[in-house]
């Protein structure tokens, strides 16, 4: 059973960056995607990326954020640059295949603030 470890987030002053991991074997074959879900908001894609690299963003990611892969070491990665408050949520890494396969991460806790 796939398992998806996410790592990399924290606490970020306003304008900082940070680089989210996500890793689990055999990733390399699964469309991966990040998502945050911040307090009584609903759950929203930030990005995804298709095992061959294209990518897809959130139009409020505004060229802040880049999502990339490592298929030689089953790891997907969204570094996120020029935070800002409202970017404070917990982000989840979710890999889906065609078959219809969708695995869930448990998420990681990414706060901007001053």
């Amino acid at each position: 059973q796939m398992q998806l470890v996410e790592s990399g987030g924290g606490l970020v002053q306003p304008g900082g960056s940070l680089r989210l991991s996500c890793a689990a074997s055999g990733l390399k074959f699964y469309t991966v995607g990040w998502y945050r879900q911040a307090p009584e908001r609903q759950r929203e894609l930030v990005a995804d990326i298709a095992p061959g690299g294209g990518a897809d963003y959130a139009d409020f990611v505004q060229g802040r954020f880049a999502i990339s892969r490592d298929n030689a070491n089953d790891t997907v990665y969204l570094q996120m640059d020029k935070l800002k408050v409202e970017d404070t949520a917990v982000y989840y890494c979710n890999a889906r295949i065609i078959s219809g396969f969708t695995c869930w991460g448990q998420g990681i806790q990414v706060t901007v603030s001053s």
